[in-house]
C-alpha cells in the first residue's frame, strides 16, 4: 500500500514514521509513505503556490497549475494502469469513520492532497480530486492533521503492526458501537475521595462474564453518548434479544 502526499509542510509528517506503534507499518513497508512539498513544483523565484481569491475577500487560495504539475508527478512516480484516487481534506468533505477507514486499508492507498489558506482553487478540486474527508464539523488551518489522522487509523488495521492482532477489532466504531472501558492494577486504587476498585465482574476469572459486562457496558456507552449508532446498530439487525433487554433496563 502506497501514500503519497502532497502537502506545504512535509516536515509534518516526518515524526510520525518514527514514533509510535504505528511507525511498524512504515518500517515494514506495509504503507509506503513519499512526500511531495508543494513549493517544489512552483514556477517563479519565490516559490509561490498561492494567490489572492477573485471577487476579494481575506485569505488566499493555492494555484490550480503547481497543484496539477506535483499530481503529475506523482502519477508518473507511481506508475499505475488505474490511478489511485486523489483525496482532498477539507470541512466540506464525507466525515470520516472507521467504515471508509477499512474501505481505504484495504485499497493499494491513494494520494493525499493537504490544502491550505482559505482553499484550493475549485477547478483543479473538479478536475482532479475523487474523494473529499472531513474529520468533523470544526476547522482546521490545513490538510496535514487529517492526513495525519488518517494514515494512522489505516495503519493500525495492517497485520502486525499492534501488539495483539485483536485489539482494533475491539476498538470504538469496529462493531458499531462505542469500546467499553478498560481498568489495570492496581486493583484497589486508593485516593483523597476514597477507594476505586476495578469492576467485579473484570475479576470474576469467567470469560462468559467478562464477555456480557463489556458487551452491555459498550451499549449504554453507546446510548448515553451516541444514540444515532445504537439506532444504526438496531437497523442493521446487530443487537441480540439479551442486548435489548439490557438496553430497556436502563430506559434506552
Amino acid at each position: 500500500m502506497r501514500f503519497d502526499v502532497i502537502t506545504l509542510f512535509a516536515p509534518l509528517f516526518e515524526p510520525h514514521l518514527t514514533h509510535g506503534v504505528t511507525r511498524r507499518a512504515f518500517e515494514s513497508g506495509q504503507i509506503a509513505l513519499q512526500l511531495w512539498p508543494l513549493r517544489d513544483f512552483a514556477d517563479n523565484a519565490y516559490r509561490r503556490v498561492d494567490d489572492r481569491p477573485y471577487g476579494g475577500g481575506p485569505g488566499m487560495v493555492m494555484l490550480a497549475e503547481p497543484l496539477e504539475r506535483a499530481l503529475q508527478a506523482v502519477r508518473a512516480a507511481r506508475s499505475e494502469v488505474t490511478p489511485a484516487p486523489l483525496v482532498h481534506f477539507t470541512p466540506t468533505g464525507r466525515r470520516l469513520d472507521q467504515a471508509l477507514v477499512r474501505e481505504i486499508a484495504a485499497s493499494p492507498g491513494a494520494v493525499l492532497l493537504c490544502g491550505r489558506y482559505e482553499g484550493i482553487d475549485q477547478r483543479f478540486i473538479d478536475r482532479h480530486v475523487d474523494l473529499e474527508i472531513s474529520l468533523g464539523d470544526f476547522v482546521l488551518s490545513g490538510g496535514e492533521l487529517a492526513a495525519l489522522a488518517l494514515l494512522d487509523a489505516v495503519a493500525r488495521l495492517q497485520e502486525g503492526v499492534l501488539g495483539d492482532a485483536q485489539s482494533h477489532l475491539q476498538d470504538s466504531f469496529e462493531a458499531g458501537l462505542l469500546d467499553c472501558p478498560h481498568y489495570s492494577r492496581p486493583e484497589v486504587w486508593a485516593t483523597a475521595d476514597g477507594d476505586l476498585p476495578v469492576p467485579p465482574a473484570l475479576l470474576s476469572g469467567h470469560h462468559a462474564q467478562i464477555a456480557r459486562w463489556r458487551r452491555e457496558q459498550s451499549l449504554a456507552l453507546t446510548g448515553r453518548r451516541r444514540p444515532d449508532l445504537l439506532a444504526a446498530a438496531r437497523r442493521a439487525g446487530r443487537l441480540t434479544d439479551d442486548d435489548e433487554a439490557y438496553l430497556r433496563s436502563l430506559g434506552l
